[in-house]
């Protein structure tokens, strides 16, 4: 095994990557197919068992704006180290929480310290060659992906097994196992990377006060936060409302979990995604993932709308959930791609930037999916999201179309905008 001082190979590094991002993310996900559990848990309504993903999602997004930044200025795996050690302990208070505001207030500390998955994914262009950054995001994005649709999996199955077995709130119970994996990976990064010393000193003050700089600086960078906060905003209407949607069938906590399952089939074209940047620009895998969702949206609405039998009707919309994957997985990545190439040492902060917004409008789709739900059921979901994906897809149209050319990483033409 690779001791800290001998770090592994990158072919080793990249999949533990992968893992170490898959492990963090899955914490924001775990309460999605959990919704109605919870809701019946404290005896409320829908809306407001929704809070708990949104304060998740808004405390994640915060969790971005404090913590992320850090990646640039101190040693990343012992970031890392404490970051997975707090969400455990986060976790546990989910687990434990006796009220649905105690519950809501826990979920946002476990949303905001589970940031520490963005502190991880930056290292992997550090790590591969200019010419296969596109390769290594694609094979450290498949496992974050995978963890954000196995954590659905985990989570339906887990809540259904405990409770018909032990007759026990079962979505506690996936809390609890949650904060156990979360601290076994505690001594996981210690034994499995190297150390991760930032690229040049700089005090956080000075790494907050660049982000401005940043943003102001870097017209593709706010170009791809905007197309892609808006993407997420529309997928989390889908997957915020899907246990909503399965409850009018009579479906519960575990199917809604097993539609993350059949997703994971679309996570296999994350690699195919990042080869496609490298090869053919991340503009061009934009415009595909963009058809590919609008596609999907389009058939899950369709599917809603008119009466088939139900096991046809289960495998449509399986199949329109493996395409709404593959169009936000080529978005995803196609993006990170584009403001990876930007200042490679400054990319824990470029990451703030993008992913604030980006789960910023995943918060708001959460909000506003809830809404529509309460008011206009499916239908309304559906127009919501396309709205978003509308949107989305001017600002592509309207956007830059210069040929993408990766940065060198010893080329520090553009080091000022570091210093605010």
């Amino acid at each position: 095994m690779p001791s800290p001082k001998s770090p592994p190979s990158n072919k080793a590094q990249l999949p533990f990557l992968g893992l170490a991002c898959g492990v963090g993310v899955s914490t924001i996900y775990y309460n999605q197919p959990l919704l109605l559990e919870m809701g019946r848990t404290f005896h409320v309504s829908e809306g407001k068992a929704g809070l708990v993903a949104v304060a998740t999602q808004v405390g994640y997004a915060i969790g971005l704006l404090c913590f992320v930044p850090m990646g640039d200025i101190a040693e990343r795996r012992g970031l890392m180290m404490k970051l997975y050690g707090a969400v455990s302990v986060a976790l546990l208070l989910v687990s434990l929480a006796p009220t649905l505001p105690l519950l809501i207030a826990a979920s946002a500390i476990a949303g905001a310290l589970a940031s520490v998955t963005h502190i991880a994914l930056p290292i992997a262009p550090d790590i591969a060659p200019k010419h296969m950054r596109g390769r290594a995001i694609g094979i450290v994005m498949s496992g974050l992906l995978l963890g954000v649709l196995l954590a659905r999996t985990f989570a339906g199955w887990l809540n259904d097994l405990s409770h018909h077995f032990f007759h026990f709130a079962g979505w506690r119970t996936v809390f609890f196992l949650a904060a156990i994996i979360n601290a076994a990976f505690v001594p996981a990064m210690r034994r499995y990377m190297p150390s991760l010393p930032p690229k040049r000193k700089l005090s956080y003050s000075d790494a907050m006060r660049s982000l401005y700089a940043v943003v102001r600086r870097e017209p593709l960078l706010r170009e791809a936060a905007v197309m892609g906060g808006l993407v997420f905003a529309a997928f989390s209407c889908f997957w915020n409302t899907l246990a909503f949607l399965l409850g009018t069938h009579g479906l519960g906590a575990g199917v809604a979990g097993t539609f993350g399952l059949v997703g994971t089939a679309g996570a296999l074209v994350a690699s195919f995604a990042g080869r496609q940047s490298d090869s053919h620009g991340p503009r061009w895998v934009l415009t595909g993932g963009l058809i590919v969702f609008a596609t999907a949206y389009t058939g899950l609405w369709l599917n809603e709308s008119f009466r088939t039998p139900f096991t046809l009707h289960l495998i449509f919309m399986a199949v329109c959930v493996i395409l709404l994957d593959i169009g936000m997985q080529c978005v995803q990545i196609a993006n990170q791609t584009r403001i990876f190439s930007l200042l490679p040492e400054a990319r824990s902060r470029i990451n703030t930037v993008y992913m604030v917004v980006y789960f910023t409008g995943g918060a708001m789709g959460s909000t506003l999916s809830t809404l529509a739900w309460e008011h206009y059921k499916w239908n309304g979901v559906c127009t919501l999201a396309l709205g978003l994906l509308a949107l989305a897809l001017l600002r592509h149209l309207t956007g830059d179309r210069t040929k993408y050319k990766p940065l060198h990483p010893t080329d520090h033409s553009r080091d000022f905008v570091l210093e605010g």
